[in-house]
């Protein structure tokens, strides 16, 4: 509703762009924002203001909301009572039961002076040093050379990487792989070495010694489990449409932007979600959303508990913690349109009946059983040289049968094979023995799913360790959302 004011209406000699720090004597002052109805809105709240002899205050709940809601009473100069409303939901008794707990405005002066320092910081370094990067290493271009808080790092990121590409030097080396046979089937094994073999004899040697070898197997089998995955915020569901579907980020935005507010849908909650954890207070909705879900013939043959599985604390779905700070919960089914989802399903496109089965599944999974599995490593001792094998064997598929055509990125790889059932001490003979000729490869380059995981762990492109560990503390997300305004970086 307000931007600041412009560095030439501060000093009208800052007009001329010229290396400087643009930094006045106290803060960039306000002024009403143009365009649209805002100066409508302005004047209806001017007017309520001036005999209102109390205020609530019920913006998004981050530094953001706070800076929005107060930033008009301060403009306003207004010194009546005003109370803070704070919830991440949007249902009728979460929204009663925050106005019941609602606290004096005065407890969140810290994070409106957070707001306000942030906003200055970037109105004083962004154009100061836009202005300082045109001027000087721009010379003889025609345009301006911009650097923002969002933009500017990432940007260093994507060539910090194209610099990794361009400057390696692909290694070449062996591995040796064979077929180990026992009572109960066959399996691969493969020799780990301490180090990369780079020379083709050693390989060959290793090969000689492992063909017809006949050995006891070492066997450790532990019985494990793994717990859900966690629901979708806006990064985790852009980087997964983006690795299931080739979507930009920008594209993921606008099709769950249309599930939560397009005509006659609405049938999830608010997309641009900045956390993976639900409030306590929306467990009573599981009964009906699962029920809801289940109608439609996608979901029906999903072997849900009864009851539900409730997990709750960091470890889980539900964790009022975890939503500490964040103005939206986690991106699921919503509640209050469940039971219209046959009529709406009938309604909707391939690419929006996608979404939502990600944010459906992702939802019922979080309420399923822990994947329970056997973990199965194998060791061979094939004259000196170490052969191990790894794998599971499933007990209890738990979640994992809410995704029955693709498997979450960490169940992927050698350990994921299926071993028959082993015995400690139990022969096993190696056939087909054999070297597979490796190189080593620079990393890829970022696409937008990758970017956006960059980006949300921006402390392990820092080598000052307490800024390091400061950022990873502070769990910095440099807002995927923001690459809307940035796809060209991928590409380029």
């Amino acid at each position: 509703m307000f931007d600041l004011l412009e560095p030439e209406d501060v000093a009208p000699e800052w007009k001329r762009w010229s290396p400087i720090l643009l930094r006045p004597e106290g803060l960039y002052g306000t002024r009403p924002a143009k365009g649209g109805n805002k100066a409508a809105k302005l004047k209806a709240i001017r007017e309520a203001l001036r005999t209102a002899q109390q205020v609530w205050l019920a913006t998004d709940c981050d530094r953001e909301g706070q800076l929005i809601g107060q930033e008009i009473l301060e403009h306003y100069n207004y010194r009546g009572r005003v109370l803070r409303v704070l919830f991440t939901a949007q249902d009728a008794q979460t929204i009663r039961d925050a106005f019941v707990r609602a606290k004096s405005n005065a407890e969140y002066a810290r994070l409106y002076a957070a707001a306000v320092a942030r906003r200055q910081a970037d109105q004083i370094y962004n154009l100061s040093l836009t202005r300082t990067a045109t001027v000087i290493l721009g010379q003889g271009a025609r345009r301006v050379i911009g650097v923002g808080r969002v933009k500017t790092p990432t940007l260093a990121i994507v060539c910090t990487r194209e610099l990794e590409i361009r400057n390696f030097v692909p290694l070449s080396y062996f591995e040796v792989v064979a077929t180990a046979k026992v009572a109960g089937g066959q399996f691969q094994m493969r020799h780990a070495p301490q180090e990369r073999i780079v020379r083709r004899e050693v390989a060959q040697d290793i090969v000689n010694a492992a063909q017809g070898f006949e050995g006891a197997l070492a066997v450790r089998v532990e019985e494990k489990r793994h717990g859900p995955p966690k629901l979708h915020d806006l990064p985790s569901l852009q980087k997964l449409c983006g690795s299931r579907f080739g979507w930009p980020a920008s594209k993921t935005l606008e099709v769950a932007q249309e599930l939560y507010d397009g005509q006659s849908k609405k049938i999830i909650t608010y997309p641009r979600a900045e956390v993976r954890y639900l409030p306590q207070s929306l467990i009573a909705d599981v009964p009906k959303i699962v029920t809801g879900l289940q109608v439609g013939q996608a979901f029906s043959a999903i072997p849900m508990p009864e009851p539900p599985m409730i997990r709750k604390g960091a470890s889980g779905s539900f964790y009022d913690k975890g939503l500490e700070g964040a103005s939206h919960h986690a991106v699921i089914p919503n509640v209050n349109t469940i039971d219209k989802l046959r009529e709406v399903w009938l309604r909707l496109s391939s690419d929006k009946k996608k979404l939502f089965d990600l944010v459906a599944r992702a939802y019922l999974a979080a309420l399923m059983l822990d994947f329970r599995y056997r973990q199965t490593n194998a060791t061979l001792d094939v004259h000196g040289f170490e052969f191990r094998a790894s794998g599971r064997q499933s007990i209890d598929l738990g979640w994992h049968a809410a995704f029955p055509d693709w498997q979450p990125v960490d169940e992927n790889g050698d350990e994921a094979q299926l071993l028959p059932e082993l015995r400690q001490g139990e022969t096993a003979q190696l056939q087909n023995s054999k070297i597979d000729d490796k190189e080593t490869r620079p990393p890829p380059r970022y696409n937008e799913g990758t970017l956006i995981d960059a980006m949300q762990n921006a402390w392990r492109f820092v080598d000052d360790e307490p800024l390091r560990q400061r950022l990873k503390e502070a769990k910095v997300n440099l807002i995927a959302y923001n690459l809307i305004r940035i796809p060209k970086l991928v590409a380029a």
